[in-house]
């Protein structure tokens, strides 16, 4: 009974995400899904199950637009795991993005991985530091570095957000916190606040703060010293963030 259940829900959330897939754009959060998994109560960890299967075999199959929108409802189904989150986004900024034909096409599938982590999975988890470390990476290597040809793309379209943002102090929108804006211009010496790596800086230096001594510590503290260095070479030379 209860497997045919879930068998239901997950026959609901393919069809909407088919739909989703037609339209050719990704999603935040849709009420829907939120609703149907918080009315699950029990059946939650058998639909995580099933979803989880129904995920590696996708990856297998290299089938990753349907992966990325099957992995965004698993992370509805397990919301309290950072593991989880981790894997959507990384999917959604890696797998998926690289897919698509044009850079602004690309764009779209990464400020979907970020917004995924920073409006969804930080907000649910705001103590986890490996969904910071997770943020920090995706300014600092898919929008910061050049790994990506499109990275020049990702920049420009970051920098329009942040300008925007600024020019009517909307920080929360960014869920970026002016006070410790202002805290990391200090430390770091750091004042572009739309380059990707003060970005990649701001999330890092969060993360540390609820990161506990051991490999976490030690990845945030490293992408902090990566991106200022990339960040002060950049500002000596031409401007391309």
């Amino acid at each position: 009974m209860k497997k045919a259940v879930a068998i239901v829900i997950l026959s609901v959330l393919a069809v909407a995400s088919q739909f989703v897939l037609s339209a050719k754009r990704p999603v935040k959060s849709p009420a829907v899904e939120e609703g149907i998994f918080a009315a699950l109560g029990g059946l939650r960890s058998i639909v995580a199950e099933i979803v989880w299967f129904r995920a590696d075999r996708l990856q297998e199959e290299g089938r990753y637009v349907e992966l990325a929108q099957l992995a965004h409802a698993l992370a509805l189904a397990e919301p309290h795991t950072p593991e989880v989150w981790s894997y959507a986004s990384w999917n959604l900024a890696y797998n998926v993005s690289v897919m698509m034909q044009t850079g602004e096409d690309r764009w779209r599938w990464v400020e979907a991985a970020m917004s995924l982590l920073r409006d969804d999975g930080l907000r649910i988890n705001p103590t986890s530091a490996e969904l910071y470390r997770e943020l920090a990476w995706l300014f600092e290597l898919k929008i910061g570095a050049d790994l990506d040809d499109a990275a020049p793309v990702y920049r420009r379209k970051w920098r329009e957000i942040v300008t925007d943002v600024e020019r009517r102090g909307a920080w929360e929108e960014l869920s970026m916190n002016p006070m410790v804006m202002n805290e990391i211009e200090a430390v770091y010496g750091i004042s572009d606040r739309a380059d990707a790596m003060y970005s990649a800086i701001y999330w890092a230096h969060l993360g540390l703060k609820h990161a506990k001594k051991g490999v976490d510590a030690r990845m945030l503290e490293t992408i902090v010293r990566q991106a200022v260095v990339i960040y002060r070479r950049r500002k000596g030379g031409a401007e391309n963030g």
